[in-house]
Formats: structure tokens, C-alpha cells, sequence
């Protein structure tokens, strides 16, 4: 593409532009090709008119033939363009939003699952089940629902209320969730074009369970298992699974937090009689650094939060389900964020930050 028209604009036409490019109210767009006319009009080299501009020179040439085909309406539109991809059908549409309000209404373990289409499909996945893929899954709710993900809380009656509350963050391999009993409506309305979904804040507190998990940086594999207490003797047991799972003569380095249970003399035994183990601590309030709280996290988002457990045993089936499923596709966490930008950004903070 290179220049092949001379811009030559009217005195009428010149004062519409300068209008569009005073107007604060217009869109960005429209400021810059307005200001592309007027200085193509002033006899501006094209490398002047972009600095200018602050666009490309092809971006120059363009609306430079665009004005002249079509005046100053032209720089007001965009042209339509073809799809990149064929339009998803409408039966394809109508049969994901069926199945993605319908989820987790029959089995309340799963109602989490509605609305959700990133991450390996699994069998009951809406898009799976409609014969879509993901990103056909992510449009259909899109163009339909109101942000699936969303949840409005609220309370429906006046009879006694019981609902589930998220796990607290508190530790690095181990995390205690409650335990939720049922709501009035445990599964809610279900959702609908322009109404998302609903639950009662109301609950009350049936006690928790706690969960230890040892994440692999390398392959992304999680063992897990839920206990009642979270002590020294719990945590033991927990280490003797861990070191049963790890085939023998391999090194085993555990990043755990601060807590007291790690640091008990009994604790301190057990590794002295198991030399292959290495504890790393993170410093206070950086239990962040550890990469097993992603896993807490996603855990929380994809089963915990939306989910509706009569039972200890409920939720305790409901996170043994999602560490089966977790590491039937393992994925390690993958930082994205250069070490070396961490450590510069560390270097200015006036005190050290550990």
C-alpha cells in the first residue's frame, strides 16, 4: 500500500473535521482520522502526518482513500468484514444454554460446573455434551447469559438457613474447609437469558475438614487427602502418604508455611529418620510463593463455591472427585513473570520486604 490520492478538502468539510477532532465526546477513532485528513490536506509528509496521528502510514494511506472515496461519512464507519469463522448454528446454541442452566440442579456436587468453559472438557460439560468445543461453550453463554459465572446472594424466607461458605486461606499444603449444610433452595432458580444465578447468604457453620495436598511443580500431579484435625499426628500421616507415592531415591523438597504443626519436635524427628526429605519455609505472609495455593485457589472457584453439601462426607467425595479429575490431566503452574523483574522490583523497596 502506498499513497495514491492528493487530499484536497472544502472549507465547509475542514470546519466538520476540526469540529470531530474538538469534540471530547467522540470516539478516539474518529479524532485520529479527522486529524489524518487535515494534515494530508496541509501538504504533510506522510511520515509527518502518522507522527502527527499517531498511527501507521499504512493507517494514513488508508483513510486518506477511504475520505476520498467517501467523504467525511466514511471516516465514520467501519467497513464489514467477513467472519473469521462460521457462525456457531443456533441449535448448537440452544443446546449448550439448555445444559449450562440445567448443570449441577440434579446433583448438587456439580453445580459448580455451570457456565464454565476453560480448562480440559470432562465428560459432563455442557459443550462436551452438545458435541462443541470449549470456545463454542464460551460464546453460546455470552451471547445469552448474563455473566454465568456471576452469583447474587440474598436471602428467600425466614426458615432456618444453611449454606456453604468458602475454605479459608491459611496454609501452604493444607486447607480447612467447611463443612456446608443445605440451603432452602440448594440448587437455586436456574439460570436464565438476563438473570444469573442465586444463593441465600444465610448458613450455618457444621464444622470443616482439612485438607493436606503436595503439589508437583514438574508434572502438576496433586495427592490429597482430607482429614478431621489438623495437628502433628495428621500431618505425619500425611508425610508417610506423600513418601509411600514417591518412588524411593528420589530427593523430595517440601515448601511449606510457618505454621507450628511443621515445626513440632515429632515433626523433626520424622525427617531426621527420613534424610531424602527438605523442608523449605516461606517467610511470613508469603505463602503466595508457594504454587499449591493456585491449586487452592482453582479448587475453590471450579467445586467449593458454588457447591451445596449436606455432609462432611459430601464435600469431602466432592474434593476427592476434583483431585481424581485434576490428575487424570495434571498441568504444573507456570510463572509468567521474569525472575529477574521480581528481584529489580524487590531492590527498590526502602526496607527488605524478608
Amino acid at each position: 500500500m502506498a499513497q495514491s490520492v492528493c487530499v484536497i478538502i472544502s472549507a465547509e468539510e475542514r470546519g466538520r473535521l476540526t469540529a470531530i477532532v474538538r469534540d471530547r465526546s467522540r470516539p478516539l477513532k474518529h479524532v485520529q482520522r479527522a486529524r489524518i485528513v487535515l494534515h494530508s490536506a496541509d501538504r504533510l509528509p506522510v511520515l509527518e502526518v502518522a507522527r502527527r496521528a499517531r498511527v501507521s502510514r499504512p493507517a494514513v494511506w488508508r483513510w486518506q482513500r477511504r475520505y476520498a472515496e467517501e467523504g467525511v461519512d466514511g471516516l465514520l464507519h467501519d467497513r464489514t468484514r467477513a467472519p473469521g469463522t462460521e457462525p456457531v448454528p443456533l441449535t448448537t446454541v440452544a443446546k449448550v444454554l439448555a445444559l449450562t442452566c440445567a448443570a449441577g440442579r440434579d446433583d448438587p456436587l456439580d453445580r459448580t460446573r455451570h457456565g464454565r468453559c476453560r480448562g480440559p472438557l470432562v465428560a459432563d460439560d455442557p459443550a462436551h455434551l452438545a458435541g462443541a468445543p470449549a470456545a463454542t461453550a464460551s460464546t453460546a453463554n455470552l451471547q445469552a447469559l448474563q455473566r454465568p459465572r456471576l452469583r447474587r446472594e440474598g436471602r428467600g424466607h425466614r426458615r432456618p438457613l444453611h449454606a456453604p461458605a468458602g475454605p479459608r486461606r491459611r496454609a501452604v499444603h493444607r486447607r480447612e474447609v467447611p463443612d456446608p449444610g443445605p440451603r432452602p433452595d440448594p440448587a437455586g432458580p436456574p439460570l436464565k437469558p438476563g438473570k444469573c444465578g442465586t444463593m441465600t447468604h444465610d448458613y450455618k457453620r457444621h464444622g470443616t475438614t482439612t485438607l493436606f495436598a503436595a503439589f508437583n511443580v514438574l508434572d502438576g500431579v496433586v495427592l490429597g487427602r482430607c482429614m478431621q484435625k489438623h495437628t502433628h499426628q495428621e500431618f505425619i500421616r500425611f508425610l508417610n502418604a506423600v513418601e509411600r507415592a514417591v518412588p524411593a531415591g528420589k530427593l523430595i523438597h517440601a515448601i511449606v508455611d510457618n505454621y507450628a504443626t511443621h515445626k513440632h519436635p515429632k515433626v523433626q524427628a520424622w525427617l531426621i529418620r527420613h534424610p531424602r526429605w527438605t523442608f523449605h519455609f516461606t517467610p511470613t505472609s508469603g505463602s503466595w510463593l508457594n504454587a499449591v495455593e493456585n491449586f487452592f485457589s482453582a479448587l475453590t472457584r471450579k467445586r467449593l463455591r458454588r457447591g451445596v453439601f449436606r455432609s462432611i462426607v459430601d464435600l469431602q467425595a466432592a474434593i476427592n472427585r476434583y483431585l481424581d479429575e485434576h490428575n487424570d490431566n495434571p498441568k504444573p503452574f507456570v510463572w509468567t513473570k521474569p525472575a529477574c523483574d521480581i528481584l529489580t522490583k524487590l531492590a527498590r523497596l526502602p526496607a527488605p520486604s524478608v
